[in-house]
């Protein structure tokens, strides 16, 4: 539990499957869109408020405790169980997952604490749902990719 990302052999750093990761992203990608449109369309701003809580909670989760815990990593680690594991570098997720955290920390303090509806939510959600979208549709974590400049030596996996 206190290591981030397994031990694989054949790696020498802690380790994520890409797969689950992808298919976590498909699930919250979903229910963001489902929540987008309401709100476009209806104006019904309920399922979005379910929705921040729970990617919250999913990220920090994810970021603190264990992503072996996540709900939505348990849902997409059954849906690709057949598979073969496609493993990816732990550090460079666990950054991105903490920009998903900050992200819906944010909305969470301003949509749902405050209860306050503006540009600037919609603005943000938005850009997680491109962050997402590139993820599950394309395989490209941005996040990863924004990771890679901070980071003084060389990315793995």
């Amino acid at each position: 539990m206190k290591q981030f990302g397994e031990s694989v052999k054949g790696y020498n750093i802690p380790v994520l499957n890409e797969r689950e990761i992808r298919g976590a992203a498909g699930i919250l990608f979903l229910f963001m869109l489902i929540s987008f449109m309401l709100i476009m369309f209806e104006a019904n701003f309920l399922l979005i408020k379910y929705f921040i809580t729970v990617f919250m909670l999913d990220m920090a989760i994810r970021v603190f405790i264990n992503p072996k815990y996540s709900p939505s990593l348990i849902i997409a680690r059954f849906m690709v169980r057949n598979q073969t594991p496609q493993y990816v570098g732990a550090a460079q997720k666990k950054f991105a997952w903490m920009i998903g955290l900050t992200i819906s920390s944010a909305l969470f303090i301003h949509m749902i604490i405050f209860n306050a509806y503006g540009p600037v939510s919609g603005i943000s959600c938005l850009f997680c749902m491109i962050l997402m979208f590139f993820e599950v549709t394309f395989g490209i974590c941005i996040g990863c990719k924004v990771y890679g400049l901070f980071n003084k030596g060389e990315v793995q996996y």
